[in-house]
């Protein structure tokens, strides 16, 4: 299943999403080093064919309307394309977070994953990617900033003045740990838990004032399975009268992962592996 989601959640985890990471080595790291997650590229798979089933839970609204709907979504590896003369991995998501069919592109190398964007995207994704979602190796209880950029096209009119407005947007992205998660398709030992934050100013042209989004995604990966199990939270700052908020969670029903290919994604990166377009052009999914 893809790390990143459709509407503003592009940016996170995440929506989502969605979202991770390691800070770069600069010196060799110890074999002994526990906080250090082996084979880091074996929680992503993203061989041509697997397939993923999820079902989901979303509940959102005003804080005083809630509403809850529940959901399944299918998630495949279709094939690659060329995005400006870069091949990248196709991921097909048949209704991730309850909003339709969508494909994510993304590009892995030894380093980590890069995204690139989806379709249908959004005027703020678009803005945003490519950017860095993972990066090899994992490492327990490390962080780093995702993305940070101002005055950005938020692709939506709030205030109703016929201008969309403007965003300030940073993400941030944390290894928290490894733990055992249960879901539909089994109980997964050892899971690589994430969480992906995206904080946003939006600036109301209109009202002249400025409200506050926030997107929180956390995400279980299992080695060899992938992505296993996320919750998030998206919330709005009080526009009138009242704030909304938003909570979604999908968990793995059953899934299907093809045998691995020997490829340049497979194996850990040098200790002085960088990416080269770095993740200060920006998130969990």
């Amino acid at each position: 299943m893809p790390l990143t989601k459709p509407g503003h959640r592009c940016a996170v985890i995440m929506g989502t999403a969605l979202l991770l990471s390691c800070i770069p080595w600069s010196t060799p790291f110890a074999a002994e080093d526990s906080s250090v997650i082996a084979q880091s590229a074996d929680y992503f798979p993203d061989q041509i064919g697997n397939t993923w089933h999820y079902r989901g839970q979303i509940t959102e609204g005003p804080l005083q309307t809630i509403a809850h709907k529940f959901f399944s979504n299918v998630s495949s590896v279709t094939g690659t394309k060329v995005i400006k003369g870069m091949t990248v991995t196709v991921f097909h998501d048949a209704n991730p977070g309850n909003h339709g069919p969508m494909d994510s592109f993304y590009r892995r190398d030894s380093v980590g994953i890069v995204y690139h964007g989806s379709e249908p995207g959004t005027p703020l994704e678009r803005q945003l990617v490519p950017y860095q979602i993972v990066r090899f190796p994992l490492k327990i209880s490390s962080s780093f900033p995702q993305f940070n950029r101002k005055e950005l096209d938020f692709g939506t009119d709030l205030d109703q003045d016929r201008i969309n407005e403007k965003v300030d947007a940073q993400g941030d992205a944390t290894v928290i740990g490894r733990e055992s998660v249960t879901v539909p398709a089994g109980t997964f030992k050892d899971a690589v838990k994430v969480e992906a934050r995206m904080h946003m100013q939006i600036h109301l042209s209109g009202a002249k004032r400025t409200t506050v989004g926030t997107d929180i995604m956390t995400a279980w990966f299992a080695k060899g399975v992938g992505l296993v199990k996320y919750v998030e939270r998206q919330e709005l700052s009080q526009l009138e009268d009242r704030g909304v908020v938003t909570d979604i969670m999908e968990e793995l029903e059953s899934y299907d992962i093809k045998l691995p290919k020997a490829s340049l994604g497979r194996s850990e990166p040098s200790p002085q592996g960088l990416f080269a377009n770095n993740a200060s052009d920006h998130e969990l999914r």
